[in-house]
């Protein structure tokens, strides 16, 4: 995988850090969010698979040292930082939360601990990958949250910000907590439950639209979903019905969703039909769904695309990657910033999570932060002299662990309402004495 996708500054420093002779001194990074998005309460983890793909495979292509050397930038590097670049890998250790895991400004998703160099360059990528993963996976906690147990389907790859976003998007969504995607890559590549039957094409296609809804369910079977707002929504549901079964259901993608689906259900009952079920769709967003299931709309799933795939109310993550230490021949020296709005705790730091809260304390070397009684610490190690800790959790085991953990936040953290309610984060004693030490 090129290691030029990543921003020239990045580069720049690498080319300083050789001729400075810095590029041997060990480097710890922590990747986190400065705070939360507008409307929401706690963040989704994602993106943890991926950034270490990459990790395994980052290489520099000789294609790639090459424009560098054509840089006027790099018109000064020493050759040993070209040299340097052909046998570049990723030999540190990266200690990460499990994806799935809610969490909360100031927090660490992940640490990396390389050498300077090696370290300083992922800085990108990985805060691309997991800050978008972490966005939608968050949005999509909030979608779930908002249709009271209804199935929601994400269908926003059409609309996404490039179709790898949309693939992406479609693993966050589902580790938030969708019942599953539109996108068949996804399905393949992570194993995500796939849907879809027919689009309004398709009914188009045919001169009578019942033969239309005939022709797919000889086509798909119990998997039918017919779509029926074609050209009148009632009628289309009258005339489903009269396909009758098998099919799994009708989807209704435009109007009055709610005022639709309470008379298709009056229809498909009338029919004898009350196993086929209802989905909806069409511009929905997390306020739209909510209104649905606060009015008790007879709707069974809920297929939500753009919204969702780009986070349309909150389109960015304020995730940052800050160097809390290093170390080198001379010791360890601990680094913070000071800058206004923009402060950083100094030294490598853990999360521990108990009962009434978060514990934001010193990392390895702190002995008053370990697990004590009934505190989870959720940095915990993924990958070791660059290579990967054991098996990745599946997305679905991702999934699992996510609606575990918001379940078992407070109602008023999971609400969609604002609210000055914020879940309880503290610093702990001994980072608390740290900062002020080095601080000094």
């Amino acid at each position: 995988m090129g290691a030029l996708l990543t921003d020239l500054y990045e580069l720049t420093m690498a080319a300083g850090f050789v001729a400075e002779g810095k590029h041997r001194a060990t480097a710890t990074f922590e990747l986190f969010a400065r705070r939360l998005p507008a409307n929401r309460k706690f963040l989704v983890a994602a993106g943890l698979q991926q950034a270490l793909e990459y990790l395994q495979a980052v290489r520099f292509t000789a294609e790639e040292i090459a424009y560098l050397r054509g840089l006027a930038q790099f018109a000064q590097a020493p050759e040993e930082f070209f040299t340097y670049l052909q046998q570049f890998r990723f030999t540190g250790d990266v200690f990460a939360v499990a994806e799935g895991t809610p969490m909360f400004p100031g927090e660490p998703l992940l640490t990396v601990r390389a050498p300077l160099v090696e370290a300083q360059i992922i800085e990108t990528y990985l805060l691309s990958m997991v800050g978008f993963q972490t966005m939608i996976a968050s949005k999509a906690a909030r979608v779930v949250e908002a249709a009271k147990g209804r199935s929601v389907v994400e269908f926003g790859t059409r609309r996404a910000h490039s179709p790898q976003a949309g693939t992406l998007a479609a693993r966050a969504a589902y580790i938030g907590g969708c019942t599953g995607t539109s996108n068949a890559e996804a399905g393949l590549l992570y194993g995500i439950p796939v849907y879809g039957t027919a689009a309004h094409s398709w009914v188009q296609s045919f001169s009578d639209e019942r033969e239309a809804f005939r022709a797919l369910q000889k086509l798909m079977g119990e998997s039918t979903v017919h779509l029926i707002d074609t050209y009148d929504t009632l009628e289309g549901a009258r005339r489903a019905a009269a396909v009758g079964m098998p099919m799994w259901g009708v989807r209704i993608d435009s109007g009055d969703l709610g005022g639709l689906a309470s008379e298709v259900r009056k229809i498909l009952d009338a029919a004898g039909l009350p196993e086929a079920k209802i989905m909806v769709s069409g511009d929905l967003t997390e306020q739209r769904v909510r209104a649905l299931a606060e009015e008790a709309a007879p709707v069974d799933a809920m297929g939500v695309g753009t919204d969702l795939a780009t986070s349309a109310d909150a389109p960015n993550l304020s995730v940052v990657y800050k160097l809390a230490e290093i170390e080198d021949e001379g010791g360890k020296r601990y680094t913070f910033k000071k800058s206004a709005e923009k402060a950083t705790l100094p030294g490598a730091k853990q999360v521990f999570r108990k009962k009434g809260g978060d514990v934001i304390g010193c990392s390895w070397e702190c002995a008053g932060c370990g697990e004590v009684g009934p505190v989870e610490a959720l940095l915990r190690p993924v990958m070791i002299r660059g290579q990967v800790v054991g098996a990745l959790p599946a997305a679905a085991e991702a999934k699992q662990r996510a609606q575990r953990a918001i379940a078992a936040l407070p109602e008023a953290v999971r609400s969609l309402d604002a609210s000055d309610e914020v879940y309880p984060v503290s610093i702990s004693e001994e980072l608390r004495a740290l900062d002020a030490r080095v601080k000094a």
